[in-house]
């Protein structure tokens, strides 16, 4: 069945891999609402921006009425909630934008949705859901053994973290109380085309292609379980599909790997697709620079639930995801280009006190 699909932050880089997965692979209809900040671009929506199901509006979430306005004129059966300010150490330098777009902004969306929900006729209710989606930062860190799950208790160690653990609490506060039908959704560290050049894959690949150095936290020793954002994006289309009202579902990809062996894994790749014209590995890039304040050491998720009850399993190992997303910023130069000349350029971030 053809649903009406709200998303916010669909500029973004998840959101923007969501609206594609849905206007290529379904008959959904779509509404990108996006504030357009630093990190929304419209270009990661080219391919799709011509179809008669998608549109776009753009409004900060945090304006109520703004939003109210478009969801009560567009009358969405889904709402996919991924508006956020999303980098760990831009939330390190400047926790208010996270404290604003990720509570503030929350509570905004809950209130025009509850509203919303409540004046629907009881068929169109019971078939809506609020989806949140989150992160798996909000667990705090892990030592060497064990995985998150969907009863870990939550222990966030970051400005963006606490922000994103404080939503992920309105959202259940808003199911209990009110009755809103809602899911949330916590993933692992998502990596694939349009991803924005400040996280650290897309970082390194065009570091490498610059020359410059690769910087690695650290040692290099923190581990990630690492996701492919199209394999996200079809666990997000089964959640609010099918999944039930009032759960959460974990979304890892299973692929741990330290942030030195995702350096080294993207520094090999170009070494064989394209080498430096020097025959010199890109390895030799590679310095290790001071550790980010409060590095969590570990995550790493367990996401059978999502497979058992959904049916959903990753299609992309970790070598042919990042094979696949280092050919595509080959071959996308001006989309990244576009950004550096604007308003980053690749500094370090998350040194600065408050």
């Amino acid at each position: 069945m053809a649903l009406k699909i709200l998303v916010t932050g669909g500029a973004g880089f998840i959101g923007s891999a969501l609206v594609r997965h849905l206007i290529n692979n379904s008959d959904h209809q779509v509404l990108n609402v996006d504030a357009l900040t630093y990190a929304g671009n419209l270009s990661s929506l080219a391919s799709v921006e011509s179809s008669n199901r998608y549109s776009f509006a753009q409004a900060d979430i945090c304006d109520t009425d703004a939003v109210a306005a478009l969801v009560n004129e567009f009358q969405p059966d889904i709402i996919t909630h991924l508006a956020a300010e999303s980098h760990v150490d831009r939330s390190i330098d400047g926790p208010s934008a996270f404290i604003q777009t990720n509570l503030v902004g929350t509570f905004s969306m809950l209130r025009v949705a509850l509203d919303y929900w409540r004046a629907l006729a009881s068929e169109r209710q019971a078939a809506f859901r609020f989806h949140h989606i989150s992160t798996d930062e909000v667990f705090g860190a892990l030592g060497d053994e064990g995985f998150f799950t969907e009863e870990t208790a939550y222990d966030p160690r970051s400005p963006y973290s606490a922000s994103k653990a404080g939503s992920d609490h309105l959202v259940s506060a808003w199911h209990h109380t009110y009755g809103l039908p809602t899911l949330i959704t916590n993933c692992s560290n998502n990596y694939g085309p349009h991803h924005f050049p400040e996280k650290l894959i897309p970082l390194v690949i065009i570091k490498c292609l610059a020359g410059e150095p690769l910087p690695v936290y650290g040692k290099g020793d923190n581990v990630r379980d690492w996701l492919y954002v199209d394999d996200h994006v079809r666990a997000l289309q089964a959640v609010f599909e099918r999944g039930a009202v009032g759960e959460s579902y974990m979304v890892g990809g299973r692929s741990e790997r330290t942030n030195l062996a995702v350096v080294h894994t993207i520094c090999d790749t170009l070494d064989r697709i394209q080498p430096r014209a020097d025959g010199i590995s890109y390895r030799e890039q590679i310095t290790f620079v001071s550790d980010r304040p409060g590095h969590d050491f570990r995550y790493a998720i367990d996401a059978s639930k999502l497979e058992r009850d959904l049916g959903w399993t990753p299609l992309e190992s970790f070598e042919t995801g990042m094979e696949k997303t280092i050919r595509w910023y080959l071959e996308n130069r001006t989309w990244w280009e576009a950004i550096q000349s604007g308003a980053y350029r690749g500094e370090r971030l998350g040194l600065s006190a408050a």
